[in-house]
């Protein structure tokens, strides 16, 4: 259910990106039926990086048309295995949109289709110009510091 719910969400940023109704980080999207869906997409012009610092890991997908295919791949990798990003408290954010200059776009500065993950604490933790399985974007996490700590901990 939360695969097909998460592939008919990125459909419906690739038919049209306006079309994507997202939330606020502290309203989490909500699904059909009303359920929060912590993994839907958030369009990048809705919200900025100081709402997830110390919250979660944004994972933020930048294309210059919702119809790269690599944009396409990336966001079904991500459908594929949701509940390994949640254990990471990862938000998904895309920005297809280059004309628009949303405020992840000006800051994080992607030339073309990249994959950037933010760490909770703000810093860029990784950056690929392609798109990754959640396999790898997850053992990338798990090399943070800051993840090490919280696996330490029990969090």
């Amino acid at each position: 259910m939360r695969v097909q719910l998460f592939t008919l969400i990125a459909a419906l940023l690739l038919a049209s990106p306006g079309m994507a109704q997202t939330q606020a980080a502290d309203q989490m999207p909500v699904d059909a039926d009303g359920v929060s869906d912590p993994l839907a997409p958030r369009d990048a012009r809705e919200v900025t990086l100081e709402e997830f610092l110390w919250i979660a890991r944004p994972l933020v997908v930048f294309a210059d048309s919702p119809a790269d295919p690599r944009f396409r791949d990336q966001m079904q990798m991500l459908a594929e295995r949701p509940e390994a990003l949640l254990e990471r408290d990862v938000v998904i954010i895309v920005d297809t949109d280059p004309a628009g200059q949303s405020a992840l776009r000006r800051t994080l500065r992607p030339r073309g289709f990249s994959l950037v993950i933010v760490q909770k604490d703000g810093r860029v933790g990784l950056r690929r110009p392609s798109p990754r399985d959640v396999r790898e974007i997850v053992r990338g996490i798990d090399n943070f510091a800051l993840r090490q700590e919280e696996v330490r901990i029990g969090q």
